[in-house]
């Protein structure tokens, strides 16, 4: 079997669980760190004849990762593409479960065990937090409904106040983001790079909780530690001073 991964979380997955089933992977995947592979260009915009030049068995697509122009010709090459679209923890583990069957593996390998007891064994938030989660600024984007990380976040006691929106990724203006009221404001660290110094202060006086994109959006072996790694980023948040010089909000802790 020779792959081709167009998608950085189950880039790391087949490569740490199959050694060797990997032959090609974006310059975006970036875990494992000694991924050593050929790279076909980004998510958005692979290197089609690289792909082909691979002679792969299989490429593993995502919805939401890649472009369906790119899906389409693969496919019209004779390629077989495999597509995932989890909007759950759930999905996720199930979809990673059945592709790594389908790639050779005898039995679950042990992080997707211990993914699955992790996620299992969250105890239920006793007060959920109302959250805006923006993914990008210029122009603002953020999750809206039935998304993956958006799950992700509920299970931990968030709760986003774009759930509602009919759009997966809505856009709204920063007035109507302040305007949510949200009691915290979730920063990950991609797709677009939110840090300290750029994106609280889009968000004066409201705790801002900086959070590892890679443990928030990623469904591969990052889900296993996630629950705990999100919910200690969660618990420590950064409050921007608010426009009359006086400290912001503190926020609740993480449950």
């Amino acid at each position: 079997m020779r792959v081709v991964s167009l998608v950085p979380s189950l880039t790391e997955a087949v490569a740490v669980t199959l050694p060797g089933v990997l032959v090609g992977a974006t310059d975006w995947c970036t875990h494992p760190a000694d991924l050593d592979v050929a790279r076909v260009g980004g998510t958005k915009y692979p290197d089609l004849d690289r792909i082909l030049a691979l002679r792969p068995d299989l490429v593993l697509v995502n919805v939401e990762e890649n472009r369906r122009v790119d899906a389409d010709a693969l496919v019209a090459a004779g390629v077989q593409v495999r597509v995932t679209y989890p909007r759950t923890v759930d999905d996720a583990l199930s979809e990673l479960a059945g592709l790594l069957r389908a790639l050779g593996a005898e039995a679950d390998p042990d992080w997707l065990v211990a993914a699955r007891r992790a996620w299992a064994g969250l105890p239920p938030p006793t007060r959920p937090r109302r959250a805006a989660v923006p993914v990008w600024r210029r122009p603002w984007v953020v999750l809206g409904s039935d998304t993956f990380a958006g799950d992700v976040l509920r299970r931990l006691g968030v709760v986003n106040v774009y759930d509602a929106d009919p759009e997966r990724y809505p856009r709204p203006d920063l007035a109507d983001l302040r305007g949510r009221e949200p009691e915290l404001v979730v920063l990950p660290d991609e797709p677009y790079r939110f840090t300290a110094a750029d994106g609280p202060d889009a968000f004066p006086g409201v705790p801002c909780a900086l959070l590892s994109g890679r443990h928030l959006t990623w469904y591969g072996p990052s889900l296993a530690e996630a629950p705990t790694v999100l919910a200690a980023q969660l618990a420590r948040p950064v409050t921007p001073p608010r426009g009359d010089g006086r400290p912001g909000r503190t926020a609740s802790p993480s449950t």
